[in-house]
């Protein structure tokens, strides 16, 4: 199978348009065009985890975290990632990687976290801003319908739990076409007023090109008047983090229990007790101190999430429990997602999980 054809599953699981903009994710060795005879999924991809890759003949490597992250001046073999790079590429191997792509999908990372601590009615903690824009369009009764369900058989009109949504406006246009012009209503230098309905649809930015071509498709007129907008709407289903409820409260110490029974965890490094129940539960897998005062806001009776520094944990204000369970720990789930989406997606063909742990801390 050729690699831009498993590109195209891993766009579905984690739509690169989703990732953060400081990120590097998507192919970051390999060429899209090469032939891949099979794949080893994993978190991190260091040495061992190429060795493992060669020995099972797998020459795509899917990963959750990106080896390189910053840029490259040199590779010349000197740390870590120049060596896995080096390696990757001698071996033939590509290496794609998902991080905030999926970190962002409403199924992603986060939602993950949520499942495997049994959380019900979540909801997405940090949504996504300036990712909506809108279509305005104008044209005439008879094409209007048909525009419109191209449109939305593009993608546009989704909003929340709603799909085909758009508002639809009469209006008079007014048109004068040149020598050069070849107008479907009226005749060159003709004056037109015309009755005409105005279109508008929401859709998301990475959908902006299908959205225009279908435009341009079916708009009946020979030149097309169109407006993009974008939105400061909240995307209410891609975001950073999730909040949820247990299906019974626990104690502060129960809880702590709890996650690190389902977590796995080595420990948990936690603010000052409360003296509460935990109902109301936060998660942000990896490093996500920045959204503290978020979990406070929407009301959290704890927030789990990863690399919190000393002074932050002063943050928690006698609001609510936070509790620092491990970078690795709290995104440990999402590689065996990555198989199972994998797997079902592309049947019949290898699909491996890596045995590596990649986990950098380590516990006494």
């Amino acid at each position: 199978m050729k690699l831009n054809t498993i590109i195209e599953q891993l766009e579905m699981l984690a739509p690169l348009s989703y990732a953060e903009d400081f990120d590097n994710v998507g192919l970051l060795t390999g060429n899209s065009e090469q032939e891949i005879n099979g794949i080893l999924v994993c978190h991190d991809v260091l040495e061992n985890v190429l060795n493992e890759a060669i020995e099972k003949k797998c020459n795509l490597i899917v990963c959750f975290h990106p080896i390189i992250f910053s840029g490259l001046k040199k590779i010349t073999g000197k740390n870590y990632v120049e060596r896995v790079v080096i390696k990757a590429i001698k071996n033939d191997i590509a290496i794609y990687a998902l991080h905030t792509a999926l970190d962002n999908h409403q199924n992603g990372v986060n939602k993950i976290f949520c499942n495997q601590l049994g959380l019900k009615n979540t909801k997405i903690l940090i949504p996504k801003e300036k990712f909506i824009r809108k279509l305005v369009t104008y044209t005439i009764l008879e094409n209007h319908e048909e525009l419109r369900n191209a449109l939305f058989d593009a993608g546009a009109g989704n909003i929340g739990n709603y799909e085909d949504c758009s508002f639809n406006s009469k209006g008079i246009g007014t048109y004068l076409g040149n020598e050069n012009s070849n107008p479907e209503i009226g005749e060159r230098f003709e004056f037109v007023e015309n009755e005409e309905i105005k279109l508008e649809v929401t859709f998301e930015k990475e959908l902006e090109s299908k959205i225009l071509k279908a435009l341009f498709k079916t708009h009946c007129y020979e030149e097309v008047a169109y407006e993009i907008y974008e939105l400061q709407n909240q995307h209410q289903n891609i975001g950073l983090g999730m909040i949820g409820e247990l299906e019974t409260e626990l104690s502060e110490l129960d809880f702590l229990q709890f996650v690190k029974d389902k977590m796995l965890c080595g420990s948990i490094r936690h603010s000052e007790f409360l003296h509460k129940n935990i109902k109301k539960v936060a998660v942000l897998g990896g490093s996500g101190s920045f959204a503290i005062s978020k979990a406070k806001k929407m009301g959290a009776d704890a927030f789990l999430t990863a690399d919190l520094k000393y002074h932050q944990f002063y943050e928690a204000e006698n609001q609510l429990l936070l509790a620092d369970i491990g970078h690795y720990e709290s995104e440990r789930y999402t590689k065996n997602y990555i198989v199972d989406f994998l797997i079902k997606k592309i049947p019949n063909f290898a699909i491996i999980l890596s045995e590596q742990n990649t986990n950098p801390v380590k516990y006494f």
